[in-house]
């Protein structure tokens, strides 16, 4: 630690200076940055307008004691000469993807085949389902050419049938009830006559014997 006041104030000098030249490093490289960001991005019209404001920054950068004006033309020659190979063609720029990026592209191309798998599904589903129609009408046609009739048509005559077939019956049972009714009294057999106690209990002649 310094114990002289000048070699104090040095350091607190040193310090300072130190914090605003990082604050303008920061800022070069920032502007530099931004300015590749457009070139990766295929960006050409703003890489364009970006160029000279990067310049400028590197430029005041320079005139503040940051950096050496050698380093600053060199910079700034790499940036020149990287936007004008992109625009001639010499270098293709291939577009960066962050992972977030990638994955959102990957759940989309998944999204995508599901819909695709689930449609050609439901149109292979409503093929069938036409086949089948088709095949019941051409079957019809055929049992109506040859004069049977469809089994649509005969499931709906069997209620038909059976209500026919119980009125007959309904008719017997009213018949043998008015039979029934007819019969006479008379002809109903008579009830057998009960003997008075007095005979019973009476003993007979060949028992007193």
């Amino acid at each position: 630690m310094p114990n002289i006041k000048s070699a104090k104030k040095r350091v607190l000098v040193a310090q300072k200076k130190n914090i605003e030249n990082r604050a303008l490093r920061s800022r070069m490289n920032n502007a530099i940055k931004k300015f590749n960001n457009a070139i990766e991005t295929n960006n050409i019209d703003e890489a364009e307008k970006l160029l000279p404001e990067t310049m400028s920054v590197i430029d005041s950068t320079v005139s503040k004691g940051v950096i050496h004006k050698n380093n600053a033309a060199n910079k700034k020659s790499a940036l020149a000469k990287k936007l004008s190979d992109v625009k001639s063609g010499k270098v293709e720029i291939k577009i960066k993807k962050d992972n977030k990026t990638i994955a959102a592209e990957k759940a989309r191309a998944a999204q995508a085949a599901r819909e695709a798998v689930r449609e050609e599904n439901a149109r292979k589903a409503a093929e069938r389902k036409a086949a089948k129609l088709e095949a019941e009408k051409a079957k019809l046609a055929e049992e109506s050419a040859k004069g049977k009739k469809p089994k649509k048509e005969a499931a709906a005559d069997k209620p038909k049938k059976a209500a026919k077939e119980e009125k007959p019956a309904a008719e017997k049972k009213e018949t043998k009830k008015a039979v029934k009714e007819e019969k006479p009294a008379a002809e109903k057999k008579p009830a057998a006559k009960k003997k008075p106690a007095a005979e019973k209990e009476a003993p007979t002649e060949e028992a007193k014997a």
